[in-house]
């Protein structure tokens, strides 16, 4: 701004009255948008912090920053090395590859080893060759921010930030706000991992390592409810071994978790990932399986079924016991008119229903609620988890 003249005319009072009048305008405007853009940053880290399960706090990490901060194209990147947060989604019935901005990765070093240096936010251009590991399918981006997520001095995951307007992140910015946001992120993924670990302990059988009861009680009706919104099959299978009280009685209840530990062992070698395993009770289990009808239902039954009875189960003292399952079968039905719970309670009836046809018929084979559909021989059995 030029110097005030020393005897300045009414012209140059003027004149200087509407350079004040601009910068202070200038100052306001700028003023009112930091006060805009801390107003922004704070709601979103208050909503964060709010998050109590590992599925809300990636979807305020995606999903709410795009609305909050008007972008196109948020990308999630997370060290997952162990598949700790992808099975953590299982539990709660979400497939991690679903999630289509969202990666996880086993070694984040080894997929970016340029981005993974970083200590602090990077503001600058797009540049294809560079950053289209990041941000695939990104074509119209014309500006990135990237915000690594360091907690107790590791890097845990990236935040992609992309724009169309390429003066929307540059190296002129302050990054101190998007820091601290990436900062609030990394201990927010930590606290709700820690926090799902705590409810699945209260969800998981400890002998087996299967959900319990409580769980099949609690997803029972979520599965159904998608089954028939999306008119996908679904089934369900009732274990229960054979002649257990025997091994029991024999050789004492330590031989008897051996075998409900093999046993648990065996029937999930067989599953998808989608499917779900829990210990019901005592030497009972039950297996929820999303998209698959009663005859891969049935497949599926006898193979376990052969599964458990080709190879006996090593016990204490170097013994060994020869132990075979009945399984009994059924598929959603959906009753006119009937409730979800309703229609949940059934599916488990009928399965429990064909499971004590199956022991009454001689035990060690399947029982479908449906007969017509059961396999008959060894070589119908079809391979449907490979």
């Amino acid at each position: 701004m030029p110097k005030t003249p020393t005897n300045p005319s009414p012209t140059d009072l003027a004149f200087i009255n509407r350079q004040l009048r601009q910068r202070l305008n200038s100052l306001t405007r700028e003023a009112n948008h930091n006060e805009e853009v801390l107003k922004r940053f704070h709601d979103r880290e208050l909503t964060l912090l709010a998050t109590e399960s590992l599925p809300q706090l990636l979807g305020c990490l995606v999903d709410g920053m795009k609305s909050s901060f008007d972008l196109p194209n948020i990308q999630l990147i997370l060290h997952d090395p162990d598949h700790e947060l992808r099975h953590l989604l299982l539990h709660s019935g979400i497939e991690p590859d679903s999630l289509a901005d969202i990666r996880f990765v086993d070694e984040i070093a080894t997929f970016s080893p340029k981005h993974a240096r970083y200590k602090a936010p990077w503001l600058g251009p797009y540049l294809d060759h560079e950053h289209a590991i990041l941000f695939p399918a990104a074509e119209t981006l014309q500006s990135i921010a990237i915000l690594p997520m360091i907690r107790r001095g590791k890097l845990v995951g990236f935040i992609g930030l992309g724009s169309h307007d390429p003066n929307r992140f540059t190296r002129h910015h302050a990054s101190d706000f998007l820091n601290r946001l990436a900062t609030i992120s990394a201990i927010c993924l930590e606290n709700t991992a820690n926090r799902e670990h705590l409810v699945i302990a209260g969800l998981t059988d400890a002998l087996t390592g299967l959900h319990n009861r409580r769980y099949l009680e609690r997803r029972l009706e979520e599965e159904v409810t998608r089954a028939l919104r999306y008119q996908h099959p679904l089934s369900c299978l009732f274990i229960d071994a054979d002649h257990f009280k025997q091994i029991n009685d024999l050789h004492g209840h330590g031989a008897g978790d051996s075998v409900l530990r093999e046993l648990a062992l065996r029937v999930k070698e067989c599953l998808r990932l989608s499917d779900i395993a829990t210990r019901y009770g005592g030497e009972e289990f039950t297996l929820l399986l999303p998209q698959t009808d009663a005859t891969e239902a049935g497949n599926l039954a006898e193979r376990i079924r052969h599964r458990i009875q080709a190879k006996p189960i090593a016990i204490h003292g170097g013994e060994s016991v020869e132990v075979t399952v009945s399984i009994g079968v059924s598929a959603l039905q959906s009753g006119s008119g009937d409730s979800t719970l309703k229609i949940a309670e059934q599916l488990l009836e009928e399965a429990d229903n064909a499971l004590y046809l199956a022991k009454e018929s001689g035990r060690n084979r399947v029982q479908l609620a449906n007969p017509t559909s059961i396999p008959r021989n060894e070589q119908e059995i079809v391979e449907i988890n490979d």
